[in-house]
């Protein structure tokens, strides 16, 4: 695992090294979309605390989604049923629900909120069912044939964010941790791939920037080199070549349409890097790839 003490220079240095930095982005938005590796490893998920905690503290505004994907199949595996996917999205039936709001909406909502709660910050759990803040309508995923939509269960797609509930925390100094479940019209729950939530998060909350955390150093080639400083323009062409595909997907998708929609910067960096998110935010040296909106 690599290490933040390997950088060059001294600490005094690295300090002097985040001042523009804090300046720049303090009172702005940052929304982190928690994932993968830096979940489930103990090491890593203490440090992400720390470093949430720490932007709060210098006077940013973290905003932290949250994915489940290992923690949901755990628990369906323990129930006898495996997880079933179709262009990244799980398939969703009643009884996948009622396991997704379970790990997502208690379980791990819960773990990130006591971590950071316990590195000394104050973080608050959500689902978009609080307040109605992410409201949901059904997803149809395109089928074998170019006419043809697939249900794949209560897998939603984003109608609409109300941004209140999130100014309320933030200007109460808390740190608002939201599970990727939206509600309908009718009262239904939907899973919503947290990748999305993310991105249109970032985009309604008029972020400084939209962070997602992968186990991967970021968008690579075809010859597993890391690209850096892409433009929309080029990650359309990467997907349209094949270079980018399945679980990618939806996290190029949210972080184009943050982009588009008017997120200075998106990072899509390699959680498996400890304090990932004060490197790529707070130092010269980028751990992943930057997906500027112009």
């Amino acid at each position: 695992m690599n290490d933040a003490s390997l950088l060059p220079g001294n600490p005094a240095r690295l300090l002097a090294e985040a001042l523009p930095y804090i300046r720049r982005f303090h009172g702005k938005t940052i929304v982190v979309k928690y994932g993968g590796n830096a979940m489930t490893e103990p090491s890593l998920q203490a440090g992400f605390a720390r470093d949430v905690v720490l932007l709060k503290l210098v006077g940013m505004n973290p905003v932290v989604v949250h994915g489940g994907g290992p923690q949901i199949e755990q628990l369906l595996a323990r129930l006898g049923k495996k997880g079933e996917f179709v262009q990244g999205m799980r398939v969703t039936d009643a009884e996948t629900m009622d396991v997704v709001e379970m790990v997502l909406g208690g379980q791990v909502n819960k773990e990130v909120v006591t971590l950071i709660n316990q590195a000394g910050g104050r973080a608050v759990g959500l689902t978009g069912q609080d307040g109605a803040f992410i409201r949901a309508r059904k997803m149809l995923v395109a089928g074998p044939r170019p006419e043809e939509r697939l249900d794949i269960g209560q897998v939603g797609e984003i109608a609409a964010i109300d941004p209140r509930v999130i100014d309320v925390l933030e200007q109460g100094g808390f740190i608002p941790v939201v599970a990727p479940i939206g509600v309908g019209e009718d009262g239904q729950s939907y899973n919503i791939n947290a990748d999305l939530v993310a991105g249109k998060l970032a985009e309604v909350l008029k972020a400084e920037k939209l962070v997602v955390l992968t186990n991967t150093p970021g968008v690579l080639d075809r010859n597993g080199r890391l690209l850096t400083g892409l433009s929309p323009r080029q990650i359309d062409a990467l997907v349209a070549d094949g270079t980018l595909s399945g679980g990618m997907l939806p996290k190029i998708a949210s972080a184009l349409d943050a982009a588009r929609g008017g997120v200075p910067s998106v990072h899509i960096i390699d959680g498996r890097v400890q304090h990932a998110l004060l490197l790529e935010i707070l130092t010269d040296t980028g751990v992943g790839t930057l997906i500027r909106s112009k």
